[in-house]
């Protein structure tokens, strides 16, 4: 009889803390995922590179790495996320040698050399290198909990981020650069940074960014030419060089041609004529903005907030501070993506060349995602503590 209650408390206990599983967050994702489908399947359709290959091959890839990304899912949900506390150091040395190794003999493309070809695939480090930092910074700032104010506290937190986001720079990646740098933000301010702190540490990073612009090596010339791009279309149009404009102005105008409802799916003017440049990834905005119109853009937007909102939920119920930065992080991550992707699109930001959150094609991006996902559920199912 013993036995038997004992057996029967556990399945009660369990089926607690399955309870605690956030759904609306699976909805989310789910939506978004179908809708980035239906967007890569229209935006592969009939374009090709420049030298002609189609893209159309990357469809049935795009499914596969979705399919890889969700058993990663189920994988991090399983997995107890405060196991990570005591991995956080080997994970960081090993996202930092892969680094390293992708600077060393990587393969460039698009001016950067940020992937490592394994057979006939590639894989990015850098995303890998993202949450390896999340996990990093919140397992050093648990470690710190009760002096996590201190001055030497925040600059140790400050080198951590610095070290893998210095690599990536190197690459050069501006836009992962720019993410990695909104994580660390996020994360300080959820680790309990002042205000004093952060205004002197901005005023560090500041001689750091002018560095950045002079010294070689650091950022491509294509790179600069699109930053000068953004600034003069705000300041005066005339001075803009058409070939460093063509990415933004023809994605505008898919956006235009869209209307409210959209041309149809396959049926954008822009989309299927090969105008936008890489729209399965950096300008798979206006291919939704194009076909799907203003309201397909809305509709995404409103899931992408959504599941933005469900991860300051779980950070906010977080039963201790190693989850709760850990979800603060990955809320930073997506955030950072999706606010570069679409307003670069909207040519209200510069063009930095980031995948949009579980709707861009590429599969380093989209397994790290899901795999983020799984994190965010795993936080959130262990919210309670359980007693048998």
């Amino acid at each position: 009889m013993g036995g038997f209650a004992l057996h029967s408390s556990h399945k009660v206990m369990m089926q607690k803390h399955w309870r605690e599983y956030n759904w609306p967050l699976l909805v989310c994702v789910l939506v978004l995922l179908v809708l980035g489908a239906l967007a890569v399947y229209s935006a592969t359709l009939t374009a090709v590179t420049r030298n002609g290959v189609a893209l159309s091959r990357i469809y049935p890839w795009h499914l596969v790495y979705i399919v890889v990304g969700i058993i990663a899912m189920v994988g991090t949900t399983l997995f107890n996320y405060q196991l990570l506390s005591s991995l956080a150091r080997p994970l960081y040395i090993v996202l930092l040698a892969l680094l390293v190794v992708v600077l060393l003999v990587g393969q460039v493309s698009e001016g950067a050399r940020s992937w490592l070809v394994i057979g006939t695939r590639t894989f990015q480090p850098t995303e890998l290198a993202k949450l390896g930092t999340i996990i990093a910074l919140a397992a050093y700032w648990q470690r710190y909990e009760l002096h996590t104010d201190g001055w030497f506290v925040q600059l140790g937190g400050l080198l951590l981020a610095a070290v893998p986001i210095l690599l990536v720079l190197f690459q050069p990646d501006l836009g992962s650069t720019l993410v990695m740098g909104m994580i660390w933000l996020v994360m300080a301010w959820g680790a309990g940074i002042r205000m004093s702190q952060f205004g002197l540490l901005l005023l560090v990073t500041l001689p750091l960014l002018y560095l950045a612009w002079n010294l070689d090596g650091l950022l491509d010339e294509y790179q600069k030419r699109r930053l000068l791009t953004f600034y003069y279309l705000l300041v005066d149009p005339t001075q803009v060089d058409f070939n460093d404009s063509y990415n933004v102005v023809q994605a505008l105008r898919a956006l235009g041609q869209g209307g409210i409802f959209g041309t149809g799916l396959t049926r954008g003017i822009f989309s299927q004529g090969n105008y936008v440049p890489v729209q399965h990834t950096d300008f798979i905005f206006a291919v939704i903005g194009e076909e799907m119109g203003f309201a397909g853009g809305v509709v995404l937007i409103i899931f992408q907030a959504l599941l933005l909102w469900q991860a300051l939920s779980i950070a906010s119920q977080a039963r201790d501070r190693f989850g709760r930065l850990i979800a603060l992080g990955i809320f930073g991550m997506f955030l950072c993506h999706l606010l570069i992707n679409v307003g670069m699109n909207l040519s209200l930001l510069p063009v930095t060349g980031l995948p949009l959150p579980f709707i861009s094609a590429g599969g380093s991006f989209m397994v790290i995602s899901l795999a983020a996902v799984g994190l965010l559920q795993s936080i959130a199912l262990r919210r309670q503590r359980l007693t048998f």
